[in-house]
């Protein structure tokens, strides 16, 4: 495991990012009983409880230290609600019982709302929250101020982060899956390599030589309207992704791009990562990114070949609408889309359907 890794989100046992003080900190269930731990110590104790219908989770020891600060404690709480929404089989909302300083915390947080007197825990909420998933700082800070580029009008788009982006655990795989930025130097050779795989060709189309793929990767490191990233599972890569804001993408022109519009192009390298247990980890983990990274994007586009019916499939799965087919001037394209609302709404970062070849949930 590299060293980026071992500080990934995680349930269930593996790291969970705590920005506000640079360490991990790790959930471990034992029965319904759940901690949360920070330097190997407890700081928090949760007890799992009632039926399918009516989950509760109770904080039954509160040992932040003073010297830790409030934000673990709300850190440490939101930890313990991801692992209890997927222990729970993904239920919209689960009862939370906390004491009152914290409840309020997280109401003010978003993330829990009081309904009767009764604290009620919002997975859609939970997982608007980049706390758990994002390991920089996001765009969704940066201001807004309109430039021309290209005949675009559209926002300045924030400088290119660096790094390890975002890390999510995948219970089904029993994996930490994690995006970062690419290096050319440490991944030329890979990206050389998956770039000439016959079936990634077909796709790409950008066969060629290291010189070829060197400029490539270069160009997208350059572009700011593009982030070449590498996936991992495990810190193993796999994968290469483009995230790219739509409306200076070659695809604005083809649909009303809104400002914060985004979308992706997918590379799948490595054989052993391809099949439908793999694709519902990556591809909502990848919306999630683009989502979490600026909360005023509120649409996801792509345009895959109308002809790639395997990778329509499981974008239909991952509730992406079919909008239209197009034609660029190498392929014909569909269109399709998602929204911020129906993601997170429907709680599509779990897969609808367990994957044939998945281990159960739980």
């Amino acid at each position: 495991m590299t060293a980026d890794s071992d500080t990934l989100t995680a349930s269930g046992g593996v790291p969970v990012p705590c920005r506000a003080l640079g360490r991990p900190l790790r959930t471990l269930w034992d029965g319904a009983d759940l901690t949360v731990r920070l330097d190997g110590e407890v700081r928090q104790r949760w007890r799992l409880s009632g039926s399918a219908a009516a989950t509760e989770l109770t904080l039954v020891e509160d040992a932040v230290l003073a010297a830790d600060g409030e934000d673990l404690r709300r850190l440490a709480a939101f930890a313990a609600l991801d692992a209890t929404f997927i222990r729970a089989d993904d239920p919209a909302i689960l009862r939370l019982t906390a004491p009152d300083r914290l409840a309020e915390a997280l109401r003010l947080d978003g993330v829990v709302v009081e309904d009767g007197g009764t604290q009620l825990a919002m997975a859609g909420a939970l997982y608007q929250r980049p706390d758990l998933w994002l390991l920089g700082a996001g765009s969704g800070g940066y201001p807004q101020a309109h430039i021309v580029s290209n005949g675009r009008y559209h926002p300045r788009r924030p400088p290119k982060p660096q790094g390890t982006l975002y890390a999510r655990h995948i219970p089904w795989l029993e994996q930490t899956l994690s995006f970062r930025v690419a290096d050319i130097d440490g991944d030329l050779e890979r990206f050389h390599r998956w770039q000439n795989d016959p079936r990634v060709a077909f796709f790409w189309q950008e066969e060629g030589d290291p010189a070829k793929h060197r400029a490539y990767l270069e160009a997208q490191l350059a572009d700011p309207h593009s982030i070449p990233l590498i996936a991992s599972l495990d810190g193993a890569p796999f994968g290469y992704f483009e995230v790219y804001w739509a409306k200076e993408n070659r695809i604005g022109a083809f649909y009303d791009a809104q400002d914060y519009d985004r979308g992706w192009h997918v590379l799948i390298g490595e054989e052993h990562v391809r099949g439908r247990a793999y694709v519902s980890a990556w591809l909502p983990s990848l919306v999630h990114f683009m989502f979490l990274d600026d909360p005023r994007t509120q649409r996801i586009v792509g345009e895959p070949r109308a002809d790639h019916h395997q990778q329509i499939r499981n974008l239909d799965r991952s509730g992406f609408a079919k909008v239209k087919e197009f034609d660029f001037p190498h392929k014909r394209a569909m269109l399709i889309m998602l929204l911020r609302e129906r993601y997170f709404a429907d709680r599509l970062w779990v897969p609808r359907a367990d994957p044939a070849t998945t281990k159960q949930r739980g």
